[in-house]
């Protein structure tokens, strides 16, 4: 009877807020002041800030129940309608600022001059790529011993070692962002920082059996593209610590063992991957925006709609075309259209057959042969099930999957050449890439216009507004494609990587110097050299983590033939 009595008291609150539930989901995160409740509901709905998460960034004063039952003592006074003013002075008495979870970090393992400097022939670039190995500093970041103390005044996910953040709006370490960056930090010869990094993410797999998308309790229900093997893989490799693996591979085990039991679909008799965050609620760090966007839907759609941002945001791309499906399946539409979990991503099963190879090649560094055969074989079916259901022959690439519709996705992403950089794909029997497969994949790239533009390549050919799509690139993705191609080994792919870099980095160097100050920016405009990108939820951000991180990948891998002009015959 008690249960019943909750349940009923439970869905009388949630429809006084607009938020009916149909089935019964949890919110976000247990906490009711930074994910769910009436607190969040009115300070986000007030608009008091310019960025809905600014607010649950903040740290608290007191205990949240002291808070709590304060704030329902504002709303009985107001009559469950305080003021912008009565808010803020709220906010003021029992919350700090942002950003206050951090303490000063010098990080011991940086360097004056990491050796890839001296790889860089041209004198402006070396000059920039010092500047960017300099500003591993300025995004670096120790979080306080309080925070392990006194967890319940912060939002913050408290992990033991230091690290490095995207940048702006984004104060907290960051998942698939974090391989880029750990890209760069190899480069830079940061090798300890890395390590305290790779382990910070092996920490919240003990904790929450998964990484979350980013440092945040709000965050601890959705993850982000599994990254975190391929970063340990990158870091043994540059390092040749094979010990790492030992007390730590069973956590990278259940990191996966996630993916296979919370975000696996059946199609066409293969098993593949996809994103899917059942939770109830909007965002709590886009709450409004989630809350308005929804305001006219039917209860059950509402739910619905919020599953599906949370898990567009789980992939990355939030938000895109890619995830918009409209009527018989095409993307034309809006953000009241997305069906994130309705569709099988290629980049997606691309990292997870990509994982089940890493750790095979994992198990057999530590001499455990079962296992190693055991995830060998997963690689081979994953790899089998993205032939079998996402390569499309006509075209010659791999497309996105409609589970709604059960067909292909016929559109440009970026995305699609995924297989390549992940390897997933069958060899020849003398190991290489096939050259027939390298072949169609750049016909299809001419074919597609895409790497036509002067700034690198575009994320969609779709003119949405929203970020993930038309005219912005973003650093993965470049990466992924430039990589991906140079790895082939084929002399037209290799050529095409090279020119692609080599557009990239224009493009970034020119707003580097062109911005007041100097600035790296999360995503670039890629039909007119030197602008930031734009469009999405929130402004743009610079730092900026990944940006960097390619970047100096770019500049260790063709640092001997880079320039700071494109020239005029490409």
């Amino acid at each position: 009877m008690v249960r019943l009595v909750r349940l009923f008291c439970l869905f009388i609150s949630s429809a006084t807020f607009g938020l009916a539930q149909v089935q019964s989901l949890p919110p976000p995160c247990p906490s009711p002041i930074y994910c769910h409740g009436p607190l969040l509901h009115t300070v986000q709905m007030a608009k008091l800030y310019h960025d809905s998460k600014t607010f649950v960034d903040k740290k608290l004063r007191f205990d949240p129940e002291l808070v709590a039952a304060n704030f329902t003592q504002l709303m009985n006074l107001t009559a469950n309608n305080p003021s912008q003013n009565d808010l803020v002075i709220f906010i003021s008495q029992h919350f700090e600022s942002e950003g206050s979870e951090f303490q000063p970090w010098d990080p011991s393992d940086w360097l004056d001059s990491p050796s890839f400097l001296q790889n860089i022939n041209n004198t402006q670039l070396r000059n920039w790529g010092q500047e960017l190995h300099g500003a591993w500093k300025f995004l670096g970041r120790q979080i306080k011993d309080d925070v392990k103390e006194r967890p319940e005044l912060y939002s913050m996910i408290y992990v033991p070692h230091p690290f490095i953040i995207p940048g702006g709006r984004f104060r907290e370490i960051y998942y698939w962002d974090s391989y880029w960056i750990v890209q760069g930090l190899l480069i830079s010869q940061m090798n300890q920082t890395v390590r305290g990094m790779l382990d910070n993410f092996l920490h919240m797999v003990d904790v929450y059996g998964m990484v979350p998308n980013g440092g945040r309790i709000y965050y601890q229900l959705r993850s982000q593209p599994p990254m975190l093997i391929p970063m340990v893989d990158r870091y043994i490799n540059a390092t040749g610590d094979v010990e790492f693996l030992n007390g730590r591979l069973h956590l990278l085990e259940k990191e996966f063992q996630f993916w296979m039991a919370n975000r696996t679909v059946s199609v066409k008799g293969h098993t593949l991957a996809r994103f899917n965050v059942e939770s109830d609620g909007p965002r709590p760090e886009s709450y409004i925006e989630d809350f308005q966007s929804s305001a006219h839907m039917s209860e059950i759609d509402r739910q619905d709609f919020y599953i599906n941002m949370k898990s567009g945001a789980e992939s990355g791309w939030d938000f895109s075309s890619r995830w918009f499906i409209v009527d018989e399946g095409h993307n034309e539409g809006n953000l009241s259209h997305i069906s994130t979990r309705n569709v099988v991503p290629v980049d997606l099963n691309a990292f997870v057959c990509m994982n089940a190879r890493m750790l095979s090649e994992m198990f057999r560094k530590v001499g455990d042969d079962r296992k190693a055969q055991m995830y060998h074989d997963k690689y081979i079916e994953w790899k089998r099930a993205i032939q079998a259901v996402l390569w499309n022959e006509e075209q010659g690439i791999w497309l996105d999957y409609d589970l709604t519709n059960n067909l292909q996705r016929p559109y440009f992403y970026a995305s699609n050449i995924a297989p390549l950089w992940a390897g997933c794909l069958d060899p020849t029997p003398s190991g290489g890439v096939d050259s027939a497969v390298v072949h169609r994949v750049m016909d299809y790239l001419e074919h597609s216009q895409s790497t036509k533009f002067a700034g690198g390549i575009p994320t969609s050919m779709q003119h949405t507004g929203q970020q993930w799509d038309f005219p912005n690139g973003w650093p993965p993705l470049q990466h992924m494609l430039v990589v991906g191609l140079e790895n082939t080994g084929d002399p037209r792919a290799k050529a095409l990587a090279f020119n692609l870099a080599q557009k990239w980095l224009i493009n970034n160097y020119d707003a580097y110097q062109q911005s007041m100050p100097n600035a790296m920016f999360e995503k670039y405009d890629v039909t007119v050299v030197g602008l930031p990108g734009g469009g999405g939820e929130y402004d743009v951000q610079l730092g900026f983590g990944w940006t960097n991180g390619v970047i100096l990948d770019f500049l260790h891998i063709y640092g001997d033939r880079l320039v700071t002009e494109q020239p005029k015959n490409t």
